[in-house]
């Protein structure tokens, strides 16, 4: 083998050609024959559903009997005794009359399994049949009494036709007469729903032969069309790729620079001047220590001060970058930790609530969310004029919720004159987690809604949750 391939020496295009045509070839062989079992798959479930469909019409229409047949008599019924045997006749008379088609009747059974009524089968009349089996040993007359029972339903089982003799499947629906202990109903056979779905399913197989035939013709006559087009694409796309590529390395890069540039200037205006002050305050103690002056004791408390400022920043700027409490408590903590913050910094009426839910967040779906309310709040302070702002979490049937809503004036030219990177970066977070971001903005504020799906939801542990404590949950959802 070794010496036959040294002897084949292809080119790079014949390569790549066989790459895409052995591939692309068996591709379509393939695709043949699935789409062939495909269809037969298909046809098979629109048979099923034709018989769904004309069995429950069938069922309609045996509804409909009874609910006519019952309003034609229930003046009698729903002003006769339970013992009244003279009312009982009249009814029996009037469902005896109440043949309709070839084969249907309306039958009346007591409670105990004795027939009443059975107008084109009168050897059952006046006998008990609790016992009676049909050939696949289901005890028809018991379905028909424990349904009547329940109230109302339908039941399929098997029963002699009245015109040959011979058992045939049918579709009964019974009902009752509670106060005269009595089971009614009426059946429809439906060994012409049975000839039709066969009718359908031969017909169905001989278009999905033809359809397979058609398929391997087509597919044989454009393998040299559809190569040459995957090559073309596949071309076009690796250029494409590759340009996304050169452009999300570029974002990254741009998004790890934005950080540092927040994070240097957090250092130089916050921490920076502080530590310059806490230098100052120390020299001009050095300095009064060395004069004997008083006042040195003051300037070390001004330094000390100022130390702990510094050290207070240090914390604000770890925790914008990863809040430990995101961690060690969750995301309901985190939330209202960053929103009581946000209330001393801006003076800014901030309320956060959620509602408990037993459900944990995984810890990408926190880390968005989190990142989501910061940046929320950013916007909040810099650009709406917002005098309050609100964020709820909840969690729910399809997922979790985080909503920030505020009164301010709503996204503007004005306050937003171009779109900025955050609302894209919220889009994007979303989109990764096959979320939803939701931004509604008016004059009288902006609401922005972000759903996480269930797939981001992690089961509760149910070693760690008791049900007395179920209800006496923290703020933290998850």
């Amino acid at each position: 083998m070794r010496q036959l391939l040294s002897y084949i020496r292809l080119t790079y295009a014949q390569k790549l050609y066989l790459l895409a045509a052995v591939p692309l070839i068996c591709a379509a062989s393939a695709i043949a024959i699935l789409v062939a079992a495909q269809s037969r798959t298909s046809a098979e479930r629109e048979i099923a559903s034709l018989e769904t469909q004309l069995i429950e019409a069938k069922k309609r229409e045996l509804r409909n009997y009874v609910t006519q047949a019952r309003n034609g008599f229930y003046f009698i019924y729903g002003s006769a005794e339970p013992n009244d045997e003279t009312a009982k006749q009249q009814v029996m008379q009037i469902l005896s009359a109440m043949i309709y088609g070839d084969e249907g009747f309306f039958f009346v059974y007591d409670y105990d399994g004795n027939n009443l009524v059975s107008p084109r089968q009168t050897d059952l009349i006046n006998k008990n049949w609790w016992d009676l089996s049909d050939k696949e040993g289901n005890k028809v007359v018991q379905e028909f009494l424990y349904t009547a029972r329940a109230g109302a339903g339908y039941i399929e089982h098997f029963w002699p036709k009245p015109s040959t003799g011979e058992e045939a499947r049918m579709i009964t629906y019974v009902t009752s007469f509670p106060s005269w202990r009595w089971a009614v109903g009426t059946g429809v056979f439906i060994d012409d729903v049975r000839e039709t779905v066969a009718a359908s399913r031969a017909e169905v197989e001989a278009r999905v032969q033809s359809t397979f035939y058609w398929i391997g013709a087509i597919t044989l006559a454009s393998v040299f069309v559809v190569f040459l087009s995957g090559l073309f694409l596949n071309i076009r796309e690796r250029r494409l790729a590759d340009a996304k590529l050169k452009e999300l390395t570029q974002r990254v890069f741009d998004a790890q620079e934005d950080e540092r540039g927040r994070v240097a200037r957090e250092l130089h205006d916050g921490i920076s001047q502080i530590l310059v002050g806490v230098k100052f305050a120390l020299d001009v103690a050095r300095r009064h220590v060395s004069s004997g002056d008083d006042r040195a004791t003051d300037q070390l408390d001004k330094g000390i001060a100022n130390l702990t400022n510094a050290i207070t920043e240090v914390r604000r700027i770890s925790r914008d970058l990863r809040p430990g409490v995101l961690d060690d408590l969750g995301l309901g903590p985190a939330l209202k930790a960053l929103t009581d913050e946000f209330r001393t910094r801006t003076g800014i009426h901030a309320r956060f609530s959620t509602v408990v839910f037993r459900n944990r967040l995984g810890q990408d779906a926190k880390i968005a969310l989190y990142r989501i309310a910061q940046e929320a709040l950013t916007n909040v302070e810099r650009h709406s004029g917002a005098t309050e702002v609100q964020l709820h979490l909840r969690g729910h049937r399809k997922g979790g919720t985080l909503r920030i809503e505020d009164n301010g004036t709503g996204i503007t030219e004005a306050n937003h004159p171009r779109p900025g990177i955050g609302l894209r970066n919220m889009q994007e977070r979303m989109e990764q987690l096959d979320g939803e971001l939701k931004v509604l903005s008016s004059r009288a504020g902006t609401v922005i809604e972000a759903s996480i799906p269930l797939s981001h939801m992690l089961p509760p542990e149910p070693d760690k949750i008791s049900p007395d404590k179920t209800n006496k949950a923290a703020d933290a959802p998850e």
